[in-house]
């Protein structure tokens, strides 16, 4: 193993990779010397995202609609065929969602499920197969805290989440064969733009995120996280460090979930 690049000759895929937690993560891959492609919804934005990492990483820019069944096998088909092998998934991308339940419709339910979870899903479907053919690799999921604990008005999200939390234990069985760890990491406040409101504000410049979360230290840590903070312990999924862990479930909140 190269220890100054020891992703040095691995291909990832990062969805929704064009801004926040996948943005980071791709950045943290390439720096330890992976291939990465962004794959993201809006392309503009990937190959801005992929263009501004240039040339001192290799990154590259793939439009994605996760839950697409054709998008999602001619996005694996053109990275397997352009750089010859895939190793690692990072199942990122979602859409955010806090609907009182008397205004939820299942409408709306559907559509969040489908991003959040049969995203995850049809992308492993559609990597698994290069994934297997370059020897193995890692699957990493991008769950939530959310996905563990309730919270009020996040029915569709919540659900979701943690019905991806037991998708990552149920790959992480089916898949251990094949030389494949599947993992999730479950980030708790992280300062993305999911920490915005339909109307602009902010979550964590609310009363209550800086009265119960900081000033009676429900986050022990004394902070937000910042996507960096959540593109570490994806690193660690994907590295050599993590070989012989898989069907795990990481919470990256500062401390959130122990004071529950």
């Amino acid at each position: 193993m190269n220890r100054e690049a020891p992703l040095a000759g691995k291909v990832a895929i990062v969805t929704g990779g064009a801004r926040g937690i996948g943005l980071a993560t791709a950045e943290r891959l390439a720096r330890a010397g992976a291939t990465v492609v962004i794959g993201d919804i809006d392309g503009n934005d990937a190959v801005a995202a992929a263009d501004a990492l240039r040339p001192e990483l290799n990154v590259h820019a793939q439009r994605l609609d996760i839950t697409d069944e054709r998008s999602t096998a001619s996005v694996v088909a053109t990275v397997e065929e352009r750089f010859g092998r895939l190793d690692i998934l990072i199942n990122n991308a979602a859409i955010h969602d806090l609907s009182p339940f008397d205004e939820l419709s299942y409408r709306r339910f559907g559509e969040v499920m489908r991003a959040n979870l049969d995203g995850a899903l049809l992308m492993s479907m559609a990597a698994v197969p290069a994934i297997e053919r370059s020897g193995g690799g890692r699957i990493v999921n991008v769950a939530s805290i959310m996905g563990l604990y309730a919270m009020k008005d996040s029915i569709p999200y919540s659900t979701a989440k943690g019905a991806l939390v037991n998708l990552t234990r149920c790959l992480a069985v089916d898949l251990a064969g094949r030389n494949i760890t599947v993992n999730a990491v479950a980030p708790g406040f992280i300062d993305t733009r999911m920490a915005r409101a339909a109307d602009g504000s902010h979550e964590h410049e609310s009363e209550t995120f800086k009265t119960v979360y900081l000033h009676f230290e429900k986050i022990p840590s004394g902070r937000a996280g910042l996507p960096e903070d959540v593109a570490g312990p994806i690193y660690f999924f994907c590295s050599d460090d993590s070989r012989y862990v898989t069907g795990q479930v990481l919470l990256v909140d500062g401390g959130v979930s122990a004071t529950f």
